[in-house]
C-alpha cells in the first residue's frame, strides 16, 4: 500500500484534524481545549492513532488545551520507511512542541508512546518538558536485548512478528487472513487475543514496518532503556496495568513485569527527578481509551502536582 495521503482508508473523528510540517513528515494531529489552558500532548501506542484519544481529549479539555498527534508511520501522518526509531519518533515530537505548541507541556503516552514521553523528559530541548506520563510503557520489554527482564521477544514480539510476516512492510504483503490463522495457531496469548474478522480501523491507518523495527530491534538500537531511564529531567508518572507470566511458555503478558517497573523507577529515581508510581492491574493496557474517566482522573490528579 502507498503512503497514507494517497491511501482511502480513512474515516471522520470527533474533532478536526490539522497537519504541521516537521521537515522530513508531515504529523496530524487534533486539538481540544481552550489555548489559555495548559498544554498536554497525548501519544498514542503502537497501531494507535490520535482517535484513541477523543473521549478522553474531551473530558481533559476541561483544565487543558489539549492536542494528540499521529506518530509517523500511524495514522495520518507520514510513513517512512527505514526509518522508525525511538531517537526519530522522539525528534518528531520535539519539532511539534517547537513549532505547533510553542511552549511548556505535559506529556503523557500509551505504551511505545509511554516510552517516547519518558525520552522528551531526558532528551527533549530546555524547558518544553513539564512532566511525563508513560501509561503502561514497555521499559525492557520491548528491546530486543535488555538488561532487566523479560525481552521484545518474550512478551508481545510474536505479534509483531506475524506483522512482519503476513502483512510487510507498507502493507506489501497485506494477508489479513493468514495472520488471523496464524495468530490463532500462535503460543502467544497476546498474539491469539489480536484477531478480528475484519481488519480494525487503526490498523489500516498503521505502517507494519513498526512491528518489524520492534521485532528485529532496530528501534532502539541506540537508544537503550537503561541509558534512557537515567537521563529523564522532570517529573514522571508511571502507571503500570495488568499483567501476567503466562504459565506454558514463561512469556509476558502485558507491558512490562513488575520487576521491570521496579527498575525503571529506580533508574528514574537516580536521575534526581520525582517519579512516581500506580499499579493498577485491573485496568486494560490502553486505560485512555476504555476507561476515559478513571485515566483523567489519574492524569488530573498528578499533573496538580507538577510546577507552573
Amino acid at each position: 500500500m502507498a503512503d497514507p495521503a494517497q491511501r482511502d482508508v480513512y474515516v471522520p473523528h470527533a474533532y478536526p484534524e490539522k497537519q504541521a510540517d516537521l521537515g522530513e513528515i508531515t504529523m496530524n494531529y487534533a486539538e481540544a481545549g481552550e489555548p489559555d489552558m495548559p498544554a498536554v500532548l497525548l501519544i498514542p501506542e503502537q497501531t494507535g492513532s490520535w482517535w484513541g484519544y477523543e473521549e478522553a481529549m474531551g473530558l481533559l479539555a476541561e483544565n487543558f488545551h489539549v492536542y494528540a498527534v499521529d506518530l509517523r508511520g500511524q495514522g495520518r501522518s507520514s510513513w517512512a520507511p527505514k526509518r522508525y526509531s525511538l531517537d526519530n519518533f522522539g525528534n518528531d515530537l520535539v519539532r511539534f512542541i517547537a513549532l505547533v505548541v510553542k511552549r511548556p507541556v505535559i506529556v503523557a503516552g500509551n505504551s511505545s508512546g509511554g516510552v517516547l514521553a519518558a525520552w522528551l523528559s531526558a532528551y527533549s530541548m530546555p524547558g518544553q518538558v513539564r512532566g511525563a506520563l508513560c501509561e503502561d510503557a514497555p521499559f525492557f520489554a520491548s528491546e530486543l536485548v535488555t538488561t532487566c527482564g523479560h525481552s521484545i521477544r518474550q512478551a508481545a514480539g510474536p505479534m509483531f512478528e506475524l506483522f512482519r510476516t503476513y502483512l510487510g512492510d507498507q502493507w506489501s504483503v497485506g494477508d489479513w487472513t493468514g495472520y488471523c490463522r496464524a495468530a490463532d495457531a500462535s503460543s502467544s496469548p497476546m498474539a491469539r487475543y489480536f484477531v478480528a474478522d475484519e481488519i480494525p480501523q487503526h490498523m489500516r491507518e498503521y505502517d507494519p514496518e513498526w512491528a518489524r523495527a520492534f521485532w528485529e530491534g532496530t528501534v532502539a538500537l541506540h537508544c537503550p532503556h537503561e541509558q534512557l531511564l537515567t537521563q529523564v529531567k522532570t517529573p514522571v508518572l508511571l502507571t503500570h496495568h495488568m499483567r501476567d507470566i503466562d504459565p506454558d511458555t514463561g512469556h509476558l503478558v502485558g507491558a512490562l513485569s513488575d520487576e521491570q517497573a521496579a527498575r525503571a523507577r529506580l533508574l528514574m529515581e537516580s536521575a534526581g527527578v520525582k517519579v512516581d508510581y500506580a499499579s493498577v492491574p485491573d485496568a486494560l493496557h490502553m486505560m485512555h481509551q476504555f476507561d476515559p474517566p478513571r485515566y483523567v482522573e489519574i492524569f488530573t490528579q498528578w499533573a496538580a502536582t507538577l510546577a507552573a
